[in-house]
């Protein structure tokens, strides 16, 4: 008898996990609270998959032997909880696809830089030749690929939400880039939960796997030191010389030392320039050695990596002032990067939907880079409050195109207008692509 599968939420994720169930011979319901877009109502049409939108209906949703949940949807949600009482379990995607690929697989979370360390990893990886797909929280899903043509080895971005419906799955390369508060909103605001969540990358790991951490971030090493590890570990670091296995500085070079060989990188050959690119790029380095990439195809694949749209992405130069779209920087710990590579007086465009947010960690370096400050967002209180006595002007806006000229105006030559906002983009935008792509569209009317 055929098992009963449903599929909460029908975007990327959930569609691929239903084409992927229904491969497998299961009995497939999707269920959408909202509106499924198009392109995935399709898809659905396409295999036969029987769905709803606009609700969720209790009798389909508790006939479920198993549910596959979008990272999307919080704990506390209603459905959520009848679900958890009537005791079926829910998994992720990921976790689902997990059970039908022998592929190998590098996963990798962070607060900061997955996206870009997720891209530059694959990049090496097909430049050198493997069978590499890319999945997780970028590009098409993880269940849709195994379902369609399974890869050799897949780099996937799994954020925190994923990895909280994440139980047998084990990752054969996990790579911790940071751990800063982020989402405490999904977290009961306690960092404990949302560190707790992200060290479930590592859950399952055997001896014959690798670790790939930053030996810089405080919250990693403490917690690394509270467990009993048995893959084999490798550190970076842009602090200090790391002894055995891993990357450091050396210098203007970064230094790889993964046996039985040892390279170096100079920083001006990295396509990625800034502290948390260095960063990213020895993570990525690391991996693609750990899989015993030719070292010269790594240097390679390091200096000609195209950038993430909307993560410090360079728009234009109007009138000898940069715009610089990094609209990806959805928490305080991303605007802080942003603006430690900026070299240039900064009019910086921030607000939105507040996470929970601290900004006391970024105080003195707004207080030494930016000159302006210009707020979008329904509800700026807290930012307005957190930086009046720190930036001498501040704006309010309701619009991106509000925003772009105000940037304009008070801009002067070789200024930076740098959107990096520093929260999530659902009070004015749908997701924070659109925010960028109307923050280049803005910069494009002026």
């Amino acid at each position: 008898m055929k098992k009963n599968i449903v599929i909460l939420g029908a975007g990327e994720s959930g569609v691929g996990a239903a084409v992927l169930a229904a491969k497998k011979d299961f009995n497939v319901f999707v269920s959408d609270s909202g509106n499924i877009k198009e392109k995935y109502r399709n898809v659905l049409l396409h295999h036969d998959i029987r769905f709803e939108e606009g609700k969720h209906t209790d009798k389909e949703i508790l006939s479920a032997s198993e549910i596959i949940k979008s990272p999307g949807i919080p704990e506390n949600a209603p459905v959520i909880i009848k679900l958890k009482e009537a005791g079926i379990g829910i998994i992720s995607e990921i976790e689902f696809a997990g059970r039908y690929t022998k592929a190998k697989k590098i996963c990798i979370t962070g607060s900061n830089g997955k996206t870009t360390t997720t891209k530059l990893t694959h990049h090496i990886l097909k430049n050198a030749g493997r069978n590499a797909g890319l999945a997780g929280n970028v590009g098409q899903s993880f269940a849709l690929q195994v379902a369609n043509q399974d890869f050799d080895i897949y780099v996937l971005e799994i954020s925190s939400f994923q990895l909280d419906d994440m139980f047998d799955f084990k990752a054969d390369i996990a790579i911790l880039l940071n751990i800063t508060p982020d989402h405490l909103d999904r977290y009961n605001y306690n960092f404990r939960e949302y560190l707790s969540s992200k060290f479930r990358i590592i859950q399952n790991m055997q001896k014959n796997d690798a670790i790939i951490f930053c030996a810089d971030d405080p919250e990693i090493i403490n917690e690394l030191s509270k467990r009993k590890i048995a893959p084999a570990l490798y550190p970076f670091s842009i602090k200090n010389k790391i002894t055995g296995q891993g990357a450091w500085l050396d210098g203007d070079n970064i230094c790889y030392d993964i046996q039985p060989n040892f390279f170096k990188m100079t920083l001006e050959n990295l396509a990625l320039q800034g502290n948390h690119n260095i960063y990213n790029s020895m993570a990525a380095g690391i991996a693609a050695r750990v899989l015993d990439i030719r070292k010269g195809s790594i240097k390679e694949s390091l200096s000609d990596f195209k950038n993430v749209e909307h993560r410090l992405e360079f728009v234009a130069r109007i009138h000898g002032v940069d715009f610089i779209n990094d609209s990806k920087a959805t928490n305080v710990n991303s605007a802080w990067y942003a603006l430690e590579c900026m070299d240039r007086p900064v009019i910086w465009i921030a607000g939105g939907i507040d996470k929970g947010n601290d900004y006391a960690s970024i105080i003195e370096l707004v207080k030494k880079k930016v000159k302006a400050i210009i707020c979008i967002g329904k509800d700026n209180g807290k930012l307005i409050k957190a930086f009046e006595n720190v930036v001498e002007t501040i704006v309010t806006t309701t619009s991106m195109d509000d925003a772009v000229k105000y940037g304009s105006m008070l801009a002067r030559m070789d200024d930076i207008v740098l959107l990096s906002p520093a929260c999530a983009s659902f009070d004015f935008f749908e997701n924070f692509e659109e925010r960028g792509n109307k923050f280049k569209r803005a910069v494009g009317k002026l």
